[in-house]
């Protein structure tokens, strides 16, 4: 098959022809149709993860069909139309037995702890607890577009930000995650605060339903979030993950406000400083968002068929594999508007 493969950190990506993957007895080999390109694979490829093996392929954001199925799978057949979770639970630990397979004590991860989905085929192990059937109304593109991004931006706002009606959302970054918060936010029927450096990524958010955009490389932020609020934010994410973005969504809040940390704090960027003082002035709480449990994804269906949100429109190009390989290198630089998605 073939697949973009690195042999080192941040070092070259080469599509080449390799060996399609060996199955384990609880797994299924995916033919990808679709895939994403987050910035997540790009912490990867710089070696930020120590889960990442040498030699690697990257690749989280999936979609496509069934084209092997293990021994010892029971739930899904050659052919079936899937999507699956960025991190897959084993099925067995205590916080899988307690619906929380997002956060597996044995967790699985396409492009990190085994080869993803930048190739032709993917496994996914313990796929029965694990895949996401797709209807047929969702094409592959759309799927992938879920892949990381939305999920996590969906649970992070609607299950552990709690955000309401009427409520201000900030959102710090306006990524991938960042452009899905908005949308998902407005179909929620709250008001959105888009803060970002680049003006096509806020003129994005503004044709989302963004309500205020706020250009984020000065100081003042913070400032600007409670002049548009009256009294700051009820909710608020660092969707980007850096030591600024995260002090700002929590000095930005509201009392009593809800700050969710989505974006991964990573490389130089790891443990920021959290200003605990306002944090305890004003009664914050702040939660973190790892994905979506796969269960949980009927609730995206269903928001996507009602006409609330449309993850297909937050996709700005799609590419061919080599092209997809090389806009990974550029990560850094944010290279893209919206989403980018490899389609095979």
């Amino acid at each position: 098959m073939k697949a973009a493969i690195f042999d080192r950190y941040h070092g070259p990506i080469f599509v080449r022809d390799v060996s399609v993957p060996v199955l384990h007895d609880d797994s299924v080999l995916i033919a990808v149709k679709a895939c994403g390109i987050c910035r997540s694979d790009w912490h990867a490829w710089m070696g930020h993860d120590p889960d990442v093996p040498l030699p690697h392929v990257p690749g989280h954001e999936l979609a496509g069909v069934i084209a092997k199925v293990g021994s010892a799978v029971s739930n899904w057949s050659i052919g079936n139309r899937v999507t699956v979770p960025f991190c897959c639970g084993c099925g067995s630990c205590v916080e899988c037995r307690r619906g929380n397979s997002h956060i597996c004590d044995s967790h699985t991860q396409p492009g990190f702890t085994h080869w993803g989905s930048f190739a032709e085929f993917v496994e996914i192990r313990h796929a029965d607890i694990n895949l996401v059937a797709l209807p047929e109304s969702i094409d592959f593109v759309a799927a992938a577009s879920l892949g990381c991004r939305f999920i996590t931006a969906f649970r992070g706002i609607v299950d552990q930000g709690k955000l309401a009606e009427g409520e201000w959302l900030a959102i710090h970054g306006c990524g991938g995650v960042g452009l899905s918060a908005v949308s998902i936010a407005k179909a929620t029927g709250a008001k959105v605060i888009a803060i970002d450096i680049r003006a096509d990524r806020l003129a994005m958010a503004t044709r989302l339903g963004a309500d205020a955009c706020i250009e984020g490389a000065g100081d003042d932020v913070v400032r600007r979030v409670r002049a548009i609020t009256g009294r700051g934010a009820e909710v608020s994410i660092d969707a980007l993950g850096h030591h600024r973005t995260c002090w700002n969504s929590i000095e930005c809040l509201a009392k009593r406000g809800r700050h969710v940390q989505i974006g991964l704090m990573l490389g130089d960027q790891s443990n920021p400083a959290i200003p605990m003082a306002t944090v305890i002035a004003k009664e914050l709480e702040i939660y973190g968002s790892h994905g979506m449990q796969p269960t949980q994804y009927r609730r995206i269906f269903q928001w996507m068929e009602q006409g609330l949100v449309n993850p297909r429109a937050l996709v700005t190009d799609t590419v061919d594999l080599e092209a997809g390989t090389k806009l990974l290198m550029e990560f850094d630089r944010f290279p893209n508007a919206g989403m980018t998605v490899i389609e095979f």
